[in-house]
């Protein structure tokens, strides 16, 4: 096998062991499990709190060890923790494995792009013009785990519990870490420069945080954060909404396929990276990213807006194709701006930065508070709203209102003049 499909392998099987059970962790809890908004919030919240530290530590681990053996070692490690978790009933104890999950995982995310940097590198090969085409297999990974999730899990097929999703999630882990053993190459070389030039200071990313004496990158910084809190509601609630019977009776076409339907999402994310690049020439850091802010109020108002029609079918193929450009004009367009405001002794700690802020700290707030904030005035014991209406199209209209407040204050404070050139 080619170096090229060895790393196309790789990639595939990193996303594969997350979209095999992401998608579904909200039915699970919510109607398999019975938990409540503020229980399944905090649940939901571990990825955010896994990325606060675990990925600097193991990033460490790498830099000193061999990278593919730790990256092996992870998901071996991972894949053993996630077979624990159909075994528990309680929230609470939940959470706690799963962090446990969490802290194994999503170190994994950077190690695979470092190590596929490396690589190339070593061969001589661009990383700019040659990973695009191989990380491009992740997204795809998580695609078909979703699709195979959604099929084992359905009444149409299997008709399994969605707890299954979790030895998927194993299973896949268990093949990456053995395949990383046998299959990929450590990347000395790059490694021993690694660690020749950066300092505790820079592999800790604290060097970085001297940015936020500038009012411009603060202010960044801070939506990012704010932003960062609604990155990840709609993959916590989108599939329980699918399969709301308040909203989308049983067996409805969109509740038999309701993680494939949301499957388009990680579609569309494909072809909007396409178009970055012109947008961000064309338009500049600022534009672009109302522009996301934009259609993550369209992702979410579409959502309250649909039915079991055939015009809410639309809306919701509509959201999902929308999802792409809000998802990827904040995190890809965001990480260039970073890079291109940044000096070049800090780059890495100034990304890691940026990580921080979205995935990190706003994700567990943005998760932890959405969560009470549903339980506490959306929902009854029943889970229905006081208005006796079905809970979920009003808390997307909240959602919504959420990401057009924020992209209304960004263009108001935050000072962007771009130059075309």
């Amino acid at each position: 096998m080619s170096l090229k499909h060895r790393l196309i392998v790789m990639n595939f099987l990193e996303f594969f062991v997350w979209g095999a059970w992401m998608m579904t962790l909200a039915s699970y809890g919510f109607k398999e499990k019975g938990w409540g908004g503020g229980e399944f919030g905090l649940v939901f919240s571990t990825m955010g709190l896994a990325s606060l530290v675990m990925p600097t530590l193991f990033g460490i681990l790498a830099d000193k060890w061999k990278a593919n053996y730790v990256f092996a070692l992870l998901h071996l490690l991972f894949g053993a923790t996630m077979c624990v978790l159909p075994f528990i009933d309680t929230a609470a104890a939940f959470f706690w494995v799963l962090l446990i999950a969490m802290s194994f995982y999503m170190p994994t995310i950077g190690l695979n792009n470092a190590i596929g940097f490396g690589i190339l590198k070593e061969k001589g090969k661009d990383p700019i013009k040659y990973f695009p085409p191989i990380r491009v297999w992740g997204t795809i990974g998580f695609i078909v785990a979703m699709w195979l999730t959604n099929w084992v899990t359905k009444d149409w097929g299997f008709g399994y519990s969605i707890k299954v999703s979790f030895f998927i999630s194993a299973a896949g882990a268990a093949c990456l870490s053995l395949f990383t053993f046998l299959a990929i190459p450590n990347i000395t070389k790059i490694k021993e420069t690694i660690r020749q030039k950066l300092s505790w200071v820079d592999k800790l990313g604290l060097r970085a945080f001297v940015l936020f004496k500038q009012k411009k990158m603060a202010l960044f910084f801070a939506f990012s954060l704010l932003l960062g809190a609604a990155l990840q509601l709609t993959n916590a609630y989108g599939d329980l909404f699918l399969q709301d019977t308040n909203v989308f009776p049983e067996g409805s076409t969109v509740f038999n396929f309701s993680t494939i339907i949301l499957s388009i999402s990680q579609m569309s994310e494909t072809l909007f990276i396409l178009v970055i690049p012109f947008f961000l020439s064309r338009f500049g850091i600022k534009k672009v990213v109302i522009i996301s802010m934009l259609a993550w109020f369209l992702r979410f108002a579409l959502f309250g807006l649909a039915e079991n029609s055939v015009l809410g079918f639309g809306l919701i193929v509509v959201s999902c194709i929308v999802y792409g450009m809000a998802f990827d004009f904040f995190n890809i367009s965001g990480a260039l701006f970073v890079q291109q405001n940044t000096d070049s002794k800090i780059q890495s700690s100034a990304q890691g930065v940026f990580m921080l802020m979205t995935n990190g700290v706003g994700a567990v707030l943005g998760n932890i508070i959405a969560g009470n904030v549903i339980a506490k005035y959306f929902t009854n014991e029943a889970g229905v709203l006081f208005w006796n209406l079905p809970a979920f199209p009003n808390i997307w209209f909240v959602f919504a209102a959420y990401a057009l407040v924020t992209a209304i204050i960004f263009g108001v404070f935050f000072k962007y003049k771009h130059n075309k050139s």
